[in-house]
């Protein structure tokens, strides 16, 4: 059976203020189109399909849209990540399985067994399902969307987080009997991951980390939540964003995780590079006229420009910064101040940024961590 691995698109995600819906739909073009070519069977999407819990109209227009054109070449199997309303993204799960799009929210809501073209689902209860390929293999996959105790319907308890998603993880691997070649479709954050500057601070300092001993023996782990490509242990992947969302992202090469399974073995696993991706670019100039000459040299980026002044600029030459269509972010350093540009706001930071810098302007310390660690929780950032 051969499966493509992508994870959190965060359709509707703005890059400070800036609109992307455009990019949004060539993503999802582009993986359909690597989907047709590499002949894949089933596309796995390991959450965070959108970046509010109440996308708008819109995103969910190019969600519905994309993911259609998408299960025209390959079955589609989704989760919901931290990001996602999981009620919300399940509610149309009844039609899109008529698509050949299946849904799995924290409910755990089992598959329908329904035999059609392409990867199609012969067994399933809630946490698993066992898919069949085209030529009669069969894949077992253990099916755990972002894991807290709210959205599992479970009271506060004093058992270790280790422990629950311990328990989480074992309950998704009770039905294969048959010790199929299994696939761990999840949306974690393993002990030791990368985070870029796109991801809410999701580890809490460590407490919310999965230990990578934790993860079950399979044959691949389809992993979200990191937005940066990287191995996260044995057989275990983070596939990393189809986008850029941050400009400390600027050099990553963005990709989909294509690969086979064959004789109940990994095989053939590639990263297949989204071209299309629009670039992120940091830019440094000393002055204006050399920030305007490099900001011509990358018309289809966008880019963030710092400008190493000796004294403030005109409002004639702000002006004619701001009428670049590929600047989103201005700063000046002047004589050794750093000023950031009125473009920077408060609805570009993540909410512990917020709430860290009112703790210390109320209270004049820095905010305590296990208070952080609450506040976080609370707003579903773990």
């Amino acid at each position: 059976m051969k499966i493509l691995h992508t994870s959190d698109l965060h359709i509707g995600k703005k890059l400070m203020g800036r609109e992307r819906y455009g990019e949004y739909r060539a993503v999802l073009d582009e993986i359909r189109n690597v989907c047709k070519e590499e002949g894949v069977e089933l596309a796995l999407v390991a959450g965070d399909v959108f970046d509010t819990y109440t996308p708008s109209a819109e995103a969910e227009r190019i969600f519905y849209e994309g993911v259609k054109k998408l299960a025209e070449v390959s079955t589609v199997l989704i989760i919901s990540g931290n990001h996602d309303d999981y009620v919300r993204l399940t509610a149309a799960a009844a039609f899109a399985e008529e698509q050949r799009v299946y849904i799995v929210g924290n409910d755990l809501q089992p598959l329908p067994v329904k035999i059609h073209g392409g990867a199609y689902p012969i067994k399933s209860e809630p946490g698993y399902a066992v898919f069949a390929g085209g030529k009669g293999e069969k894949v077992y996959f253990n099916i755990l969307p972002y894991p807290n105790e709210a959205r599992f319907k479970e009271g506060k308890s004093d058992e270790p987080f280790a422990e629950k998603i311990k328990r989480w993880i074992e309950y998704g691997e009770r039905g294969n009997a048959e010790n199929l070649p299994s696939v761990f479709l999840s949306h974690i954050f393993v002990a030791g991951g990368k985070v870029s500057d796109s991801e809410r601070e999701i580890d809490l300092g460590g407490a919310r980390a999965v230990p990578q001993e934790l993860l079950p023996r399979c044959v691949y782990c389809a992993l979200g939540h990191l937005h940066r490509r990287q191995k996260a242990g044995a057989n275990a992947y983070y596939c990393g964003a189809p986008m850029r969302f941050t400009f400390d992202e600027s050099g990553d090469e963005k990709s989909v995780n294509v690969f086979e399974i064959t004789d109940g073995r990994l095989q053939n696993l590639r990263q297949i590079k989204l071209s299309g991706i629009k670039n992120l670019v940091r830019l440094q100039a000393n002055g204006v006229d050399e920030g305007l000459n490099l900001l011509s040299r990358y018309p289809d980026a966008f880019a963030e420009l710092t400008l190493n002044l000796n004294s403030p600029i005109s409002p004639s030459e702000s002006a004619e910064l701001r009428s670049c269509e590929n600047l989103v972010s201005l700063k000046m350093e002047v004589q050794g101040s750093a000023i950031a540009a009125e473009r920077v706001s408060n609805k570009n930071k993540s909410a512990s940024q917020l709430f860290s810098e009112f703790y210390k302007s109320r209270f004049d310390a820095e905010v305590p961590g296990e208070l952080l660690s609450l506040f976080l929780s609370l707003t579903e950032e773990e």
